[in-house]
């Protein structure tokens, strides 16, 4: 088995000359609802470190880098605005270079495949490729979409089948037809998610594939299928692309046209009525890491089915899979469970359910609960903070800055701050002062005082910041300036007013 660090630019060598022209595209939307409550909207299970150290992107962006050879290769990632500097983060750590064309609203696949062919010179390859898949080999993968690209060059959108292990009603399924010239296979039809009697079904008759969301054309394939079959997302599309702010490496589609898109995925909106469509079976191990069944199947298993993620203890328990990163978590005496532990929020569910999940999502967003789709832990571009604690009239945050990382200049008109440095040093900017802070060392901002945090250091800065006042929420802030382009919001006192 192969990661995508090990392929060597030997390998791709002996590739056809035309190989350096496929031009990856990464979908990087989804909330991942499934994978709560370490999956959330804030912070979707694509930018979650699930594999080792690493996210699925992260690894989607190392393996598709890999396409070019010993040439690099520029990427176009699709993702939401609020989750714009998560993908700079991923694309920084994969060592890759692109744009992001910011979606101001979800509008599922269809849309976002528009966006980029819009983007793209008409006779560009793209492959498009959803952000959280696992795909441990990267060589199978480089040959999965080589054999694509003859079908692709005939003018077919390339759909990839994965030959199914179990039958999974997780997965819709392609039927796989007779052998084209171009070494890739006609589609008979697609099938969405089954039942079980109906999956297995489909096993049994050998020629169904589940559906990866992976494909291959050409720019002006797509857009000419799209015109064909919803001539009204493309037309939206255009609209807000026509209309496009480049501030690189972001592209920000107009607001009002995109958000009048009708929102519908690439199966339902071309692929299930187009006449050329290709598939190309993958063989190789493929996961859409789409519940926590699935997670637990990355982790190695004890002699009685049991699968620990992190400190985690099972007694006398049998397939029972734990999630305990933070603290211990013990399990005694259980059967067939899934526990997921995070600072803020508990997941006990039998495996049976795991694909219920999303409706404990719903009933918490219906009651309002934040820990639905906000994580304790939130990002930021200049780093992350993490709400350890908050009580009446008070909270305590746990935040790190990036080296050279700098929060926007600032006042809060209902709180006041004490901040203590526990690693690195700060520079602060507090009414007409600046100043260093090191390790132990404290300062005070008062309410209503100008203020600025600033990492001159080439370590992180951690520190300790105690909050204290009437009015506790993110919003009671007023930005004069800010690094990150990041929009000055109306006074808090006159909103509050």
């Amino acid at each position: 088995m192969f990661q995508a660090s090990e392929l060597s630019a030997d390998y791709f060598s002996g590739l056809p000359a035309d190989h350096h022209v496929v031009q990856p595209v990464i979908l990087c939307g989804g909330s991942g609802t499934r994978l709560w409550p370490l999956s959330r909207k804030s912070f979707p299970k694509q930018f979650v470190p699930l594999i080792g150290d690493k996210s699925l992107l992260q690894l989607t962006l190392e393996r598709v880098a890999q396409l070019g050879g010993a040439a690099a290769v520029e990427i176009l990632c699709v993702a939401a605005e609020e989750h714009r500097y998560l993908v700079l983060e991923a694309m920084q750590a994969a060592c890759v270079s692109g744009s992001v064309i910011l979606e101001p609203v979800a509008r599922n696949t269809a849309a976002a495949m528009a966006l980029a062919a819009l983007k793209s010179q008409p006779s560009q390859w793209l492959l498009f490729c959803p952000a959280d898949h696992h795909i441990p080999d990267a060589r199978a993968f480089a040959a999965m979409v080589e054999q694509g690209k003859a079908a692709a060059g005939q003018g077919a959108i390339v759909s990839f089948g994965v030959k199914p292990s179990y039958p999974s009603t997780a997965y819709g399924y392609i039927e796989q037809g007779e052998l084209r010239s171009d070494s890739s296979y006609s589609v008979a039809r697609f099938i969405e998610k089954p039942s079980l009697l109906k999956a297995q079904d489909l096993i049994l008759q050998g020629n169904f594939l589940w559906n990866a969301g992976i494909f291959l054309c050409k720019a002006s394939t797509l857009l000419e299928a799209l015109g064909q079959h919803a001539p009204d997302i493309l037309a939206s599309c255009r609209k807000a692309m026509d209309a496009a702010v480049s501030d690189e490496p972001f592209i920000r589609p107009q607001t009002q046209a995109f958000t009048a898109c009708r929102s519908e995925s690439i199966d339902y909106a071309v692929m299930e009525n187009h006449a050329n469509i290709a598939v190309v079976p993958f063989a190789g191990a493929w996961s859409d890491v789409g519940s926590w069944n699935a997670v637990a199947d990355m982790t190695l298993a004890d002699c009685n089915g049991n699968r620990v993620d992190g400190q985690g203890l099972a007694i006398e328990a049998t397939k029972t899979y734990i999630h305990a990163p933070y603290r211990p978590v013990v399990a005694l005496g259980t059967h067939d469970l899934l526990i997921i532990d995070t600072p803020d929020a508990l997941l006990v569910a039998t495996a049976s359910h795991a694909e219920s999940v999303k409706i404990v999502v719903a009933e918490l967003e219906a009651r309002r609960t934040p820990q639905a789709a906000m994580h304790r832990k939130v990002s930021r571009p200049w780093g992350s903070y993490d709400s350890i604690d908050m009580g009446e009239r008070f909270q305590v945050k746990r935040i790190v800055v990036k080296p050279g990382g700098t929060l926007s200049l600032q006042k809060h008109y209902h709180r006041a701050e004490h901040w203590i440095v526990v690693k690195g040093t700060a520079k602060v900017t507090r009414g007409d002062e600046t100043f260093l802070l090191t390790e132990n060392q404290s300062t005070y901002i008062p309410i209503g005082e100008l203020h600025r945090l600033h990492n001159p250091g080439k370590t992180q800065l951690e520190m300790i910041e105690v909050q204290s006042g009437s009015y506790l929420g993110e919003d009671d802030i007023e930005r004069f300036e800010d690094s990150y382009g990041r929009v000055i919001p109306v006074e808090p006192s006159k909103k509050r007013a």
